[in-house]
């Protein structure tokens, strides 16, 4: 089951990422291991009540990502505002442990289509779409924890 593993450990801004991810990354592991994270746990039957717990550090995510070094990143300054924006935005606190249901309740709560231009400002993904995409559907009450839409294209 899903929610039954390990929790997963999140930057406040890769919730949004994780809305919105659709097969693109840095690298080939990078995003083999967002699939595997997004598609297959997230987006899963029973996906909802994955845990995740909050970290402003690297994640689980980050792993594999390129521009990670150690806890940090190469671009420290730019995700260090994109996480206080999404923490602010979401109401999440370092060390808080919630389920991915509940992130998406309060993604839906709090941050309402065409907001993302602010919220992720300064991150290279905003420009094709997909978060904004994603939040749409989100907001619409379409299926967001299956991997597909109604018309075959990864949510």
């Amino acid at each position: 089951m899903a929610g039954g593993r390990n929790p997963i450990r999140f930057r406040p801004h890769h919730f949004l990422c994780a809305l919105g991810f659709e097969g693109n990354g840095y690298s080939s592991a990078f995003t083999a291991n967002m699939s595997d994270i997004v598609d297959g746990r997230l987006r899963s039957p029973g996906g909802e009540n994955t845990k995740i717990t909050v970290t402003f550090v690297a994640d689980s995510i980050c792993t594999p990502c390129p521009e990670r070094r150690g806890l940090g990143c190469v671009k420290l300054h730019t995700i260090k505002q994109l996480d206080e924006r999404h923490a602010k935005a979401l109401g999440l606190r370092d060390g808080q442990c919630i389920t991915w249901g509940d992130a998406l309740k309060r993604i839906k709560a709090n941050v309402p289509p065409g907001n993302l231009s602010t919220l992720c400002q300064n991150c290279q993904w905003l420009e094709l779409g997909a978060c904004e995409n994603a939040l749409e559907r989100l907001h619409q009450a379409e299926p967001v924890l299956s991997s597909a839409t109604g018309s075959g294209e990864k949510a």
